[in-house]
């Protein structure tokens, strides 16, 4: 099944971001959940990150909670707000 993850950064938090961000994507490499797409959110600048979203596929939500508490963004305490929601896929036009 797959579940959208929304994550938004606390205010002025890039420099916490980028302090973690190494163990971040080590941390999605050798996922307990398989990242079907990740990347950052941006400000409208389309340069400042800002948060971050994920799609998994996991088989249930208790394990994408688990594993977005184990990330070190969020360890790091980087995100003022989660939100996890299971996704129907209806259309991926990835090649």
């Amino acid at each position: 099944m797959y579940f959208v993850v929304h994550c938004l950064d606390h205010e002025n938090s890039v420099d916490k971001r980028l302090a973690q961000y190494d163990a971040h994507k080590a941390y999605l490499a050798d996922a307990a959940v398989k990242t079907v797409i990740s990347g950052p959110l941006l400000a409208d600048d389309n340069e400042t990150m800002i948060g971050s979203l994920f799609v998994f596929d996991a088989d249930n939500a208790e394990a994408v909670v688990a594993f977005n508490r184990a990330d070190p963004f969020y360890k790091a305490g980087l995100w003022k707000s989660v939100n996890i929601h299971p996704f129907n896929k209806r259309v991926d036009n990835r090649a």
